[in-house]
């Protein structure tokens, strides 16, 4: 009997999930991007696995919400790869989250996440993955300052995009 409400608040807080990201289609179809009934779904699905991979839980809706419209404008997010590209971006949240030590709030990592996507990795999540965050949060975890200041610190990276040029 107990084990039946175990399960109550976890349903519930996927509803909210559910009806939080149906909510940010009617500001992602301006940007010519919609999720499907079954695309939000899934996308909660992923949210799940993605904070059991992590070994992170949530309290209230979580920030897909917050990653699908920090997102919804960038020049590299289409309606074919848009789900796709979601489902990365928020295991990548989970992932660097911890990375960083939780010495940035939610907002801060999410807006580095958009920025260094659009500006530097030109949308891609590999070199996001791999180079970018991994870089940026390795920098936190060992105290240097310069993460701090985003205006300049990616060129510090622009050099790293032209190591193939070098002689």
């Amino acid at each position: 009997m107990s084990e039946q409400f175990m399960f109550l608040p976890v349903a519930l807080l996927n509803q909210h999930v559910l009806t939080e990201i149906r909510k940010c289609n009617d500001f992602t179809i301006n940007h010519g991007l919609q999720l499907s009934e079954t695309d939000i779904h899934d996308l909660v699905e992923h949210r799940k696995e993605a904070l059991e991979r992590n070994g992170r839980i949530e309290f209230g809706g979580g920030v897909i919400q917050k990653i699908i419209m920090e997102f919804a404008d960038s020049p590299y997010i289409y309606q074919d790869i848009y789900m796709e590209t979601l489902t990365e971006l928020q295991e990548c949240f989970y992932y660097f989250k911890n990375e960083s030590l939780e010495e940035m709030s939610d907002d801060e990592l999410i807006h580095i996440m958009k920025k260094y996507f659009d500006d530097v990795c030109q949308g891609s999540l590999e070199f996001l993955n791999s180079s970018m965050l991994e870089n940026y949060c390795r920098d936190i975890r060992y105290g240097a300052n310069e993460y701090r200041d985003l205006n300049g610190y990616e060129d510090n990276y622009v050099d790293f995009l032209d190591w193939d040029n070098e002689e």
